[in-house]
This record gives C-alpha cells, structure tokens and sequence, in this order.
C-alpha cells in the first residue's frame, strides 16, 4: 500500500512536511491535512492522488517477487546444498534445494 509521505517524497526527497490523518480511510489524501515546513513548496492532492496511484500500481507489481521471497528456501539451506554438492561430491541436498526453488518461481510468476 502506498502512503500520502512516500508520494511527497517520490515527488519531493527534500519536503519537510507532516500529514494529519482525519476520518476513517485515514490515507485518503481528502481525509488529510498536510503541513509544509522550511519553505517546501506545497505539492498540489491531484498530483498527490496520481503519484499515488503510480505507486500502488507499482507496488502491486512486484506481489509476485514479495511472494517469491517469503517462500524461498533459506540461504542457510543453500549454503549447506551447495557445499554438499561441491566438496562433499552428494548432490541429494541440492537436487532437493533446486525443486523447491523452482517450485517458488513456478507457483509465484512474473505475469
């Protein structure tokens, strides 16, 4: 989900700013007020709106890869496969280590 201070950023990195959340759907740029400091020139809530959209449509995205990285095998598991594999000369380990990778990037694709 994006945020009304992820979208001032994206437009302004240097805005000095604070958001006042009003109402229930309190990430709603209506349902805010915003309060620009040292001088930041303030960012219009059209501008807001659409940056975030952008963002969202951003974020949405990459669901696959957030996906994708929870369900990975851990690195301590590609570690251990690997050495196995490669110094020990048992590949079990590994063989396993790659279908569960591939297996994550099968149930979990870019689209």
């Amino acid at each position: 989900m994006a945020y009304i201070g992820e979208a001032i950023k994206s437009i302004n990195p240097d805005a000095k700013f604070l958001v006042r959340r009003e109402g229930s759907n309190s990430n709603a740029v209506d349902n805010c007020t915003i309060e620009w400091f040292e001088g930041t020139t303030p960012i219009p809530k059209e501008e807001l709106k659409t940056k975030l959209t952008e963002l969202q449509a951003e974020y949405d995205a990459q669901e696959y890869a957030r996906k994708r990285q929870a369900e990975y095998p851990a690195t301590k598991d590609f570690m251990e496969a690997y050495t196995e594999k490669e110094i020990g000369g048992d590949s079990t380990k590994w063989d396993a280590y790659v279908i569960n990778y591939n297996k994550v990037r099968t149930d979990n694709p870019k689209e």
